[in-house]
C-alpha cells in the first residue's frame, strides 16, 4: 500500500468567524492533510510535537483512522502549539490574535520505522531547518516531496527554505509569494523563476478562484467547488495538501496528467473543510459526496 509522511503542526484553534466561535479545537497542519489524504486508500504517518495539555481524545482521532502517531513526540513539561485568528466579514482575510510557539521551538523530527520508503513526503509551512532536518534522514529520496511554505520564511529564512526548494519535486504558494519568492514583476516570469529553482512543479493558490499547476511545459489550471456557507476557511490550504498527495500516492503516477487530476481532486477535498469549524467536516467524508464535488469541477472547468 502506498505511504505518505505529514510533517507538520499539532496545535490548539480559537477561530471567530462571522458564523461563531471556537476555543481549542485541534488544528494544525497535520490533522487536515493526514484527514485529507486518508480519504484514499492509503497509509499515513504524521510526525510533529505536542505538549502534556494535548487530549487523548485527540490522538484518537488519528489512531481511529489508521493514522500512525508514533511520531508524535509528548514533551511532558511544554504546552502545545496555540494559534488564535479572527476572520474578517468577507471570509478572505483575518487577524492573527495570539500566537504561541510553545513546544514548536525545539522540535526535532524523527521518521517513523514503518515509514523509512514512503511514497510521498509531505512538508508543511513548518521553519525550513525542520523541513531539511527531515528530507536529510532519508536514506533513499522518497519518490515525490511536496513542500508549503509562506511570506514569513521567506521574510527570515530565505537561505535555508532556498535549499528545501532544491530538494522538492514541488512547490505550493500563492501568488503573491510566487512574486515574493522569485523576486519578479509578473507571474509567468516568477513561475519561471522558481522552476529554475530545482521543483518540477508550482502549485499557485488563489482561493475562492481555485489553483493552477505549471511544469516547465505545460500548465493546468482549476476552478475551486463554489461553497454555499464558508464557515471556517482555516484549514484548507492543509486539506487541499494532503488530499493532493493521497491521491498521486494512491496513482503512483507523477507525470502532468496525474498532478492535473490531483488538483481537482484536492480543490474537491478542500472544499468540505471550510464547511465547520476546525476538522469536524473531515473526519467522514462519503465517497459519493466527494464524486459529486468532483464531477461538478470537471464539469465547470471546460
Amino acid at each position: 500500500m502506498s505511504k505518505i509522511i505529514v510533517v507538520g503542526t499539532l496545535a490548539f484553534d480559537t477561530i471567530e468567524t462571522p458564523f461563531g466561535k471556537v476555543e481549542r479545537v485541534l488544528g494544525g497542519s497535520a490533522p487536515f492533510a493526514s484527514l485529507a489524504a486518508k480519504t484514499k486508500n492509503i497509509e499515513c504517518a504524521i510526525i510533529s510535537i505536542v505538549g502534556s495539555d494535548f487530549p487523548k481524545k485527540y490522538i484518537d482521532i488519528f489512531q481511529d483512522r489508521g493514522i500512525d502517531v508514533s511520531q508524535v513526540q509528548i514533551d511532558k513539561n511544554g504546552k502545545t502549539f496555540f494559534w488564535e485568528g479572527k476572520y474578517h466579514a468577507n471570509m478572505k482575510s483575518r487577524d492573527t490574535l495570539d500566537t504561541q510557539v510553545n513546544v514548536l521551538a525545539k522540535f526535532d523530527p524523527k521518521i517513523p520505522k514503518n515509514f523509512a520508503n514512503p511514497d510521498i513526503l509531505v512538508l508543511g509551512n513548518l521553519d525550513p531547518k525542520v523541513q531539511l532536518s527531515v528530507v536529510s534522514q532519508f536514506q533513499k529520496k522518497p519518490k515525490f516531496i511536496m513542500l508549503d511554505t509562506m511570506n514569513f520564511w521567506m521574510d527570515n529564512s530565505l537561505d535555508t527554505l532556498l535549499e528545501v526548494i532544491k530538494k522538492v519535486d514541488l512547490i505550493c504558494i500563492n501568488d503573491e509569494e510566487v512574486i515574493q519568492l522569485s523576486g519578479c514583476n509578473n507571474l509567468e516570469e516568477g513561475v519561471k523563476a522558481i522552476l529554475a529553482m530545482g521543483p518540477k512543479y508550482i502549485i499557485m493558490k488563489r482561493g475562492e478562484y481555485g489553483a493552477s499547476v505549471y511544469s516547465s511545459s505545460n500548465k493546468f489550471a482549476c476552478k475551486s467547488y463554489p461553497v454555499d456557507n464558508v464557515i471556517d476557511p482555516t484549514g484548507a490550504g492543509d486539506s487541499f495538501a494532503g488530499s493532493f498527495a493521497g491521491y498521486l500516492a494512491k496513482s503512483k503516477n507523477y507525470d502532468f496528467n496525474s498532478i492535473s487530476n490531483a488538483l481537482i481532486y484536492a480543490n474537491a477535498i478542500a472544499s468540505f473543510s471550510v464547511e465547520k469549524f476546525g476538522v469536524e467536516n473531515m473526519l467522514d467524508l462519503k465517497k459519493n459526496e466527494i464524486d459529486e464535488r468532483i464531477n461538478y469541477i470537471k464539469k465547470h472547468n471546460l
